[in-house]
């Protein structure tokens, strides 16, 4: 359920806030309006939820670096979030080569940087004596911190992006770089847990502690996260038509009658839902209940299923050896319910549907899907909510 609330959009990329972000809200401004006491409590408690706001209005353009390279590569921008330890920006596809993924990557501390750069500046031309002098200096340090925390080397931090793209250039394998730097992020995290506690029992500073521990717990979840995706991308990679197809389909002699096939097959108590014609030990092609249905009542008694056939040529098909992603894609693309699996030698092999695909993802990813479960997405035609294969099939396209 999505439980974001959209606040507009920005270059036409719809924006989003997560409702906890309103408790960083308010704990950013805690603490710049606790550090601006000095000026007097309505300038000190303005200023705090000024700058709480500014703060996350650079990460906002922090994201919107991002989102505009990857746009600039062709890529869909689905939308950026703020939440409660920054933003994400919602990017539907991974680049085609690692520059490119180096390039969306290291845009984010790019716009870090150049606040960073003209914030300061701005700084030195105002008066030392003004609050203001003091905020734009403070909101510099913040974008330069932000830009140097992004860049710790592991997922999801944009350093772990980064860190990616260069494992990807060096090994030529881009699941493999996520692997690596999904590992790193975990590594990080885990010490940041660690350092959070420690911090803890040694200072007793619980509250900087309990949010290191939280960064931490962050990105574990997140390099899990990646780690899990990859995983899948890879499966849907290795996996073939062949070892997900079944034979739930029937095979009948394309020389019946219409009405011969009418009454043998489709006032049964559970008729199948795919027919394959075929005669003289070949298959002649797929039929359609709907075409039958199209044919005059008065031609069922002549008209043999031949008239209705549609060859095998021209119906949607793959063949064995053909990728789960391809499969999965054209499934997609054609809005179809279901595909032929073609022999080597042309003839039928199998049909694939949606449950098919969700069953032996189970079976090689060792997950918990029930048989009910199977079923249900057999009869619904559509993935789990959770498991988005449509768009996990796409981005193995590059």
């Amino acid at each position: 359920m999505q439980t974001n609330w959209k606040i507009g959009s920005l270059f036409g990329i719809p924006l989003f806030l997560d409702p906890l972000w309103f408790v960083i809200l308010g704990l950013a401004t805690l603490n710049f309006g606790v550090a601006y006491q000095e000026w007097g409590n309505v300038i000190a408690w303005s200023a705090g939820i000024v700058m709480a706001l500014l703060l996350f209005g650079s990460v906002l353009l922090h994201e919107l670096g991002h989102s505009l390279v990857a746009r600039s590569q062709g890529i869909k921008v689905n939308s950026i979030t703020l939440f409660l330890f920054g933003g994400i920006a919602a990017i539907e596809e991974e680049s085609k080569t690692p520059a490119k993924a180096f390039q969306v990557a290291i845009a984010g501390p790019l716009v870090s940087i150049v606040l960073f750069f003209l914030l300061s500046l701005g700084a030195t031309v105002i008066p030392d004596t003004s609050p203001l002098s003091v905020m734009v200096g403070d909101l510099a340090r913040i974008n330069l911190v932000v830009a140097l925390f992004n860049m710790i080397p592991g997922l999801p931090l944009d350093g772990g992006q980064v860190l990616k793209a260069a494992l990807w250039q060096a090994t030529g394998n881009r699941y493999k770089a996520v692997h690596w730097a999904a590992r790193a992020g975990q590594i990080l995290g885990y010490a940041a847990i660690a350092l959070g506690f420690a911090i803890d029992f040694a200072t007793r500073e619980l509250v900087v502690g309990l949010w290191i521990a939280l960064l931490g717990w962050f990105a574990i979840r997140n390099a899990n996260t990646y780690d899990r995706m990859t995983t899948l991308q890879e499966t849907l990679l290795k996996v073939v038509a062949a070892d997900a197809m079944t034979r739930e389909f029937r095979v009948i002699d394309a020389d019946q009658t219409l009405r011969s096939f009418a009454d043998l097959y489709l006032f049964e108590t559970a008729p199948s839902q795919v027919y394959f014609a075929a005669s003289d030990g070949r298959y002649r092609g797929m039929v359609s209940i709907d075409d039958l249905r199209l044919t005059e009542r008065s031609q069922w008694e002549t008209q043999t299923l031949r008239s209705i056939v549609h060859p095998l040529t021209e119906i949607p098909s793959v063949s064995e050896s053909t990728s789960l992603a391809e499969v999965i894609n054209k499934l997609e693309n054609e809005q179809l319910p279901r595909i032929t699996v073609l022999s080597p030698a042309g003839a039928v092999a199998g049909v694939i549907d949606r449950g098919d695909i969700v069953r032996v993802l189970a079976q090689k990813l060792n997950l918990l899907i029930t048989d009910a479960e199977i079923k249900k997405i057999k009869e619904e035609g559509s993935y789990p909510s959770g498991l988005q294969l449509g768009a996990i099939a796409k981005s193995t396209s590059n």
